[in-house]
């Protein structure tokens, strides 16, 4: 199987993967996690809250993303946000929004819906009491969520939130679908150029294996560092 197999494809091209692809992957994928955090953080807060309408709307769009995959919601933005900023803004053409713009949003807005999950267990973790003990020295409902609740949820979820942002790197490569030059997109160019799919996919999934594996074993490491004990 291998006595064919091309090393030297990879010697010369692996700078350019690295450089190029690479780099987007990591851009995206750190973009997406502060987004996705932020906005997942006030999904979370608006799921716990006791205003009805304010509940039901983050639930409904949260169990609406996370039943739709993710290759879906990509083809969705990128083909509709234009239309839909026109229609926003009253213009008679699509706007043009552009891939990575399209994928860096519908990346936040997906990733949004599982860290709103986890804040909401972090949230939901922190005792009542509490939230009390703010409350009766004087704090209002969001003073107590930024300086009691929230800083010990993250502190609580810091392994979870890092796991999902391995999923997230991982999900990055999706973007392949719309021709951008992510890690595997930069793999698949070199591939089809040079008539090497299986020297260049397969180093692309060591790769991968090599990240992912390590961030993981990083993450268990943490979270024995950070747990809190009762």
């Amino acid at each position: 199987m291998f006595a064919n197999f091309d090393f030297d494809v990879i010697q010369r091209s692996w700078v350019y993967l690295f450089q190029t692809g690479m780099v987007f992957t990591l851009k995206l994928t750190g973009l997406a996690m502060v987004g996705g955090t932020v906005i997942g953080t006030l999904l979370a807060m608006m799921r716990l809250s006791s205003i009805k309408p304010i509940s039901l709307v983050a639930t409904a769009y949260v169990n609406l993303i996370r039943s739709v995959p993710l290759v879906l919601v990509i083809f969705w933005f990128y083909f509709l946000v234009p239309y839909i900023g026109a229609w926003v803004i009253g213009a008679s053409e699509p706007v043009s929004v552009g891939a990575f713009s399209s994928s860096l949003i519908t990346f936040i807005l997906f990733e949004a819906a599982y860290y709103c999950e986890i804040m909401r267990a972090g949230i939901q973790s922190i005792p009542r009491g509490q939230v009390w003990a703010g409350q009766a020295l004087g704090m209002n409902y969001w003073q107590t969520m930024a300086h009691i609740v929230l800083p010990q949820a993250f502190r609580n979820m810091i392994p979870v939130l890092l796991t999902q942002t391995i999923v997230l790197f991982q999900d990055v490569s999706l973007v392949y679908v719309l021709s951008i030059t992510d890690f595997v997109g930069a793999a698949s160019k070199i591939a089809q150029r040079d008539g090497r799919l299986v020297e260049m996919y397969l180093f692309v999934a060591v790769v991968y294996f090599v990240l992912c594996f390590g961030l993981s074993l990083l993450v268990k490491k943490l979270q024995q560092r950070v747990a809190i004990i009762r």
